[in-house]
């Protein structure tokens, strides 16, 4: 019934979504703990009307009328998707067929991997060095269909500087460069400009995180009018509802009310960074709404473990390169109080207990 490539692929694994009425502390898949801007709410009130049982606009006019207005990017240069994920989905499939070859650096984001094994591409998985820094010579060197740079890079939170990135896509000349900034507005910088120099980029961002909007499904990819009109080929035929589509225009429209909660969310990242490193973790610079907290050689899958059952989720990786890290999103101070409240004593009690085990 099935492909046999598909059938032997192992699936995208995202983290724990709690059920209704479960009170956990989320600190496992990036949310955003402040709400979305006011104007959203307003704007699906009163999208949520006899219209509903009208098609919605198959571009997505009002969103991107929106995104170009803030972006100061021309409509032609934008394609909307339900989230980022399904416009990374579009870009797989109009790019890579059996055969083809997508690089990027790794560990990064695991559902590079899925998408490409759907297309029953090639993969090139290109080490990061302990520092996370980008090997740029390594993935242009490969010659890939496709590149892909998650910057600020999943789950490491590190930053790629621009520079880097536009030496990158001159290189690959007329392969196609995409650049997944996710969480982007955490950072000190971004890649947009460089849609306007080089035909091959396309960026890629998600409201889910710094808008608060990841229960809405909202994403933008922006790129030369070529591009974008290549990917609308292979988009669904009304991917984004007239809800979504409204709630979109009106978040993306606040910029104060996002760039406030940016940087509450900022400043929390500083004092996590700081008190993770204190209590023997080393943390990479951060430039997301998260961190990436690693006690070299110690596996933390029990401490993760022991966090849930304290009411705190937080992310582990059982692979070998992280193996010994936590991811943690950034909560409110209190949630992050709470952390730290959990976390010191395990860490206590784990020490004790690798102790005991290797004097037997």
């Amino acid at each position: 019934m099935f492909r046999e490539s598909v059938k032997k692929m192992a699936p995208y694994r995202p983290g724990e979504q709690p059920r209704p009425g479960r009170r956990l502390i989320k600190l496992n898949t990036n949310e955003n703990p402040y709400p979305p801007s006011p104007l959203v709410r307003r704007a699906v009130a009163r999208a949520a009307g006899a219209d509903l049982r009208l098609y919605p606009a198959p571009r997505a006019d009002e969103l991107i009328a929106s995104a170009s207005r803030v972006y100061r990017v021309p409509p032609k240069m934008i394609l909307a998707g339900n989230g980022s994920d399904e416009l990374l989905a579009m870009i797989f499939r109009a790019t890579l067929g059996p055969g083809d070859t997508v690089a990027y650096a790794v560990p990064t984001y695991s559902l590079y991997d899925t998408l490409a094994l759907v297309q029953e591409a090639r993969i090139v998985h290109v080490p990061f060095n302990t520092d996370f820094k980008l090997p740029a010579n390594e993935l242009g060197a490969v010659c890939a269909k496709l590149t892909i740079v998650c910057n600020p890079n999943s789950p490491s939170g590190t930053l790629t500087p621009v520079r880097e990135l536009a030496a990158l896509a001159r290189r690959l000349d007329n392969r196609l460069l995409v650049i997944d900034e996710a969480y982007v507005d955490f950072a000190r910088e971004n890649a947009l400009a460089l849609i306007r120099r080089h035909r091959n980029v396309a960026i890629v961002r998600t409201l889910s995180k710094s808008h608060s909007m990841a229960g809405m499904r909202l994403g933008l990819c922006f790129a030369h009018p070529e591009i974008i009109e290549t990917l609308a080929k292979v988009k669904d035929s009304y991917n984004l509802s007239r809800i979504a589509l409204a709630a979109g225009a009106a978040a993306v429209g606040d910029t104060k009310w996002m760039k406030r909660n940016v940087e509450r969310v900022r400043k929390t990242r500083t004092i996590v960074e700081a008190r993770l490193r204190r209590i023997g973790f080393i943390v990479p610079p951060s430039q997301a709404n998260f961190v990436l907290a690693r006690m070299p050689g110690r596996d933390m899958a029990g401490v993760a473990r022991a966090l849930r059952r304290a009411g705190i989720l937080v992310r582990h990786f059982a692979t070998p390169r992280l193996f010994d890290t936590l991811r943690i999103s950034i909560g409110t101070p209190a949630e992050m109080t709470a952390l730290f409240h959990a976390l010191s004593p395990l860490l206590i009690s784990d020490a004790r207990s690798r102790r005991k085990k290797s004097a037997r």
